[in-house]
């Protein structure tokens, strides 16, 4: 047995690293290449920058110059912690109200939550799109309630999973020291949700970073462009593409965003597992 055991272990952290390989590549790639002068980026895509392809920092300094690169950040930071604090404090609220109030209603909409997680976004982009532009949804503002609707059935689920493992005597005897039902969620309910709050933060933060498709269809292009807009907009007319700004851009997009998983991963799988309980 101990033998099958070792062999597995081996097998396993072989095939792991393959995978890690698989995944680091690319990246190292992009890194790469952000370093060489765009002819080289096509003529030598897989070699390490030379000294007559090395462009220094020339790369970095035209995406943020010439394409506005920093107002596409500023625009998703306001995005990004715009609809995660929204996703934060009301899917909160509303996963502790349907746990601990049980009825026909409470159910139901505990139901469409979930189910909100298996509908294709491609089923209902367009009429998102036309909806968002008739609401006035279609700025950075307007696209935190749109976010909160898309966000609300990954986070309500994981709130209510570990609401489900508070005790209830616990918010009973809060209530008998007069505290109202707000006062119970904010001083006895939300600090006990720290892992969970964690881990749905993190996992909104890097699916909103690097959203493409939403931000697309439901901003106004002509005023408000997020990061990945800015980079698909690089692709210049006649098919031109400036690849040595484009790798820079994406690099700098990437970094906020793998410095702030790695910060936090731990967090993920407790909050993940303290959000999984059977009530």
């Amino acid at each position: 047995m101990n033998a099958k055991r070792k062999a597995f272990r081996w097998t396993a952290s072989i095939a792991l690293a393959a995978a890690a390989i698989i995944y680091v590549v690319p990246i190292l790639i992009i890194i790469m290449n952000s370093f060489k002068k765009r002819a080289y980026i096509s003529l030598e895509p897989f070699e390490l920058p030379s000294e007559k392809a090395f462009a220094g920092l020339e790369n970095y300094a035209v995406g943020i110059e010439d394409y506005d690169f920093l107002e596409g950040v500023g625009w998703t930071v306001l995005i990004t912690v715009g609809s995660v604090l929204a996703i934060l404090i009301f899917c909160s609220m509303f996963g502790w109200f349907i746990t601990r109030v049980k009825n026909r209603v409470t159910k139901l909409l505990y139901t469409l939550c979930v189910f909100s997680m298996v509908v294709p976004f491609q089923m209902v982009m367009f009429t998102l799109s036309k909806t968002a532009d008739i609401l006035k949804l279609n700025t950075p503002w307007g696209i935190i309630i749109v976010y909160l609707g898309f966000g609300a059935g990954l986070a309500v689920f994981m709130f209510c999973g570990f609401v489900k493992s508070i005790p209830v005597e616990i918010e009973e005897a809060a209530m008998i020291d007069g505290c109202s039902p707000l006062g119970i969620f904010f001083k006895v309910v939300l600090p006990m949700l720290k892992p969970t709050y964690i881990s749905v933060g993190i996992l909104q933060t890097m699916w909103i970073w690097n959203d493409f498709l939403l931000p697309y269809l439901v901003l106004d292009q002509r005023r408000f462009q997020t990061i990945s807009m800015t980079i698909q907009m690089m692709k210049g007319s006649y098919g031109r593409v400036d690849m040595g700004a484009i790798m820079a851009c994406l690099v700098m997009a990437v970094i906020p965003v793998v410095v702030f998983y790695l910060s936090c991963q731990k967090y993920i799988i407790k909050g993940v597992a303290a959000g999984a309980v059977k009530g």
